[in-house]
């Protein structure tokens, strides 16, 4: 018996539809080219620490690389451990030696370390140009109890032309 030629077709489109599908893998080389170039570029030796724009860091000349360490930032009205807020300005009393909020956090941060070093755990505060010392010395010494003994200040990196 011969079929027709829409038959024929009919049977031809459906033919079409029951063959496994191909995987072109031309263009997903082509993204993981593009993403080996994206990362090779964008790797480097930069240590960029997390600010604010309440906090204007004091300008220094210093060459040494910053190093990335648990950060202790002291804004306007509050104090933030790695971007939470700790404890608020208006609870510190005068004659306070030590910072309770900052204590409990950094107590608790040491407490997950298996063994601390001899010359203690770093530490980096970000404290504005503006911010009064008397705090920023209550800051450090609780840091030093709590065996932060490595504290570094950050600052913005002035640069020099000549």
């Amino acid at each position: 018996m011969k079929t027709s030629r829409k038959a024929k077709r009919i049977r031809r489109h459906y033919g079409r539809m029951k063959k496994p599908g191909g995987l072109n893998l031309v263009s997903l080389m082509d993204i993981f080219t593009i993403l080996v170039f994206f990362l090779m570029v964008n790797s480097s030796d930069v240590k960029v620490m997390q600010n604010t724009a309440d906090v204007p860091l004091p300008k220094s000349t210093a060459q040494q690389e910053a190093v990335e360490s648990l950060t202790v930032q002291i804004t306007g009205n509050a104090i933030l451990v790695q971007g939470s807020e700790v404890a608020r300005l208006e609870g510190i009393e005068i004659g306070d030696t030590y910072i309770t909020g900052l204590s409990e956090e950094l107590s608790w941060r040491r407490s997950r370390w298996s063994e601390i070093p001899e010359e203690g755990l770093d530490v980096t505060i970000m404290a504005g140009r503006d911010t009064d010392y008397r705090l920023l010395r209550k800051v450090m010494q609780t840091c030093v109890d709590e065996q932060y003994r490595q504290v570094r200040l950050a600052v913005d990196r002035e640069v020099r032309n000549g």
